[in-house]
């Protein structure tokens, strides 16, 4: 697809958790070719070059305050933070579920955006400007059936950017947050093929979503265009979305 390089980042730096998957690389490159300075934050290094590669767990509070750090002391001052680390879950009955499991997600789906958004919020409003933008999903407002974990962490990612956009509505640093439907990326391989159906089958354009199209909303809401809105959810689902 074609790129409008409308947004100016010349002269910020952006931290991506899970910035190696698909989504989190293709925002890391949308906010690069804008001229940001980019450090991602994963499991494993993305596939980008002139990035700085930070690795560890969005679960450790701790390594998430050290991957701010570490970003501001070799890219400058922190000025976007975009939470796009996040784990699918098995598919499963919500019977089937264990507490292992259900762990597991929420720890990396709600935890994992919960310290990366305290840990920005504390040095941005210092500053006076930010911009936070989390992926949260489609599964977060409609629930998915196989997906309880999944849909209930997303959920959770809604409600804490509404609060945590009030919460700084008066610093300078907007808080908003992605709902996308489902996208091509590599965590596809763990859904199972029926809840891949009914995923399709209710987006109306009839098609799955592309990283790229994600990147593009999330650097508009990164961007010093966007000025008035704070705590609120974005849809981005071909049509899927009903409120």
């Amino acid at each position: 697809m074609a790129i409008n390089d409308v947004h100016d980042f010349s002269g910020r730096t952006a931290l991506i958790t899970g910035g190696a998957g698909g989504i989190g690389t293709a925002i890391a490159g949308r906010l690069q070719r804008g001229g940001a300075r980019v450090a991602t934050f994963d499991s494993r290094p993305a596939d980008l070059d002139g990035v700085l590669t930070l690795m560890g767990d969005v679960t450790h509070s701790d390594q998430i305050d050290d991957a701010i750090a570490s970003t501001t002391a070799e890219l400058g001052p922190l000025d976007i933070l975009v939470c796009a680390a996040g784990v699918s879950g098995e598919s499963l009955r919500t019977i089937d579920v264990g507490d292992e499991e259900w762990r597991r997600v929420f720890s990396t789906n709600c935890d994992g955006v919960f310290y990366a958004n305290r840990a920005a919020a504390r040095v941005m409003a210092q500053r006076g400007y930010g911009r936070i933008v989390n992926i949260a999903s489609i599964a977060g407002k409609e629930g998915n059936p196989m997906a309880a974990a999944y849909s209930a962490s997303k959920a959770a990612v809604i409600g804490m950017t509404k609060s945590i956009g009030k919460d700084l509505a008066e610093t300078g640093v907007l808080v908003n947050c992605v709902a996308p439907a489902v996208v091509k990326t590599r965590m596809l391989a763990d859904v199972s093929e029926q809840h891949l159906d009914y995923m399709v089958q209710r987006i109306p354009m009839k098609r799955i979503g592309q990283p790229e199209e994600v990147a593009e909303l999330v650097a508009f809401l990164a961007s010093d265009q966007c000025s008035f809105s704070t705590g609120a959810v974005f849809d981005l689902s071909g049509g899927r979305a009903t409120y």
